[in-house]
C-alpha cells in the first residue's frame, strides 16, 4: 500500500531528477525546439518542492489536483499545460477519501493520467511526443501483476524503451515538426521528460 507520504516521497524524487537535467533537456529541445523544455521543467520541479513544502491536511486527491493545476500556469510552451493535466490526472480517479493506495488504484491512476492528457493532446506513439513514453508507461503499468513494485518497474522500463524508440521517429508536433526527417536519431525532450518523470514516481 502507497500513502500520502510515499507519493509526497515520490513526487520529491520527481523534483530531483527534473533540476538534475534541465540543461540536458534543454541541449535536446534546443536541436529542433525553442531549447527551454529544460528550463520550463525546472519550473515545474520547483513547484512540485513548494506543494510539497505546503501540503498541509490535503488529500492525495487534492494534492495532485492543486498541484496540477498550479503546473498548467506555468509559461514557457506546452510543456506546463501538458504537464500540469497529467499530474492532476494521477488524482482525477480518485474519490479524495483515500488514505493508502494498492495495485488496483494505481493502476487506474496510471490510467488516469493518460485519459486526462487524451482530452488536450491527440498525439499517439510516433508522433515524437511525451506520448511515446506515457503510453508505453501506462500500458505496462495495466499489464503488469497487482504489486506495486512490479507496477513502477513495469513502467520504468517502458518509458525508458519508449523514449529511446523515439530516436528514430519524425516530429509530428510543435515547432520540431517543420524539420521533418532531420529529427530522426534524436530523442524528444517531452519524452525524456516524462520517462524521468515515470522514474522519479517509481523511486
Amino acid at each position: 500500500m502507497l500513502t500520502r507520504e510515499d507519493f509526497l516521497q515520490k513526487m520529491t524524487h520527481v523534483a530531483t531528477l527534473f533540476t538534475a537535467n534541465i540543461q540536458e533537456l534543454s541541449d535536446i529541445d534546443a536541436r529542433f525546439g525553442d531549447g527551454d523544455h529544460g528550463i520550463t521543467v525546472g519550473k515545474i520541479a520547483d513547484l512540485i518542492t513548494a506543494h510539497i513544502a505546503n501540503v498541509g491536511d490535503k488529500s492525495i486527491k487534492d494534492f495532485f489536483g492543486d498541484l496540477g493545476t498550479a503546473i498548467v500556469n506555468v509559461k514557457g510552451g506546452s510543456a506546463g499545460p501538458l504537464y500540469g493535466t497529467m499530474i492532476g490526472g494521477l488524482g482525477e480517479c480518485l474519490t479524495g477519501d483515500e488514505t493508502e493506495i494498492d495495485a488496483t488504484t494505481l493502476k487506474a491512476m496510471f490510467a488516469s493520467m493518460q485519459e486526462e492528457l487524451g482530452f488536450i493532446s491527440n498525439a499517439k506513439v510516433g508522433d515524437k511526443t511525451m506520448m511515446d513514453s506515457l503510453i508505453p508507461a501506462v500500458e505496462a503499468a495495466q499489464g503488469a501483476p497487482d504489486d506495486i513494485a512490479a507496477i513502477f518497474a513495469a513502467a520504468t522500463a517502458a518509458a525508458d524503451a519508449g523514449c529511446k524508440a523515439s530516436e528514430g521517429f519524425v516530429s509530428k508536433f510543435g515547432r520540431a515538426r517543420s524539420y521533418k526527417e532531420q529529427t530522426i536519431g534524436t530523442p524528444d525532450a517531452g519524452a525524456a521528460s516524462t520517462a524521468l518523470f515515470i522514474k522519479g514516481l517509481a523511486q
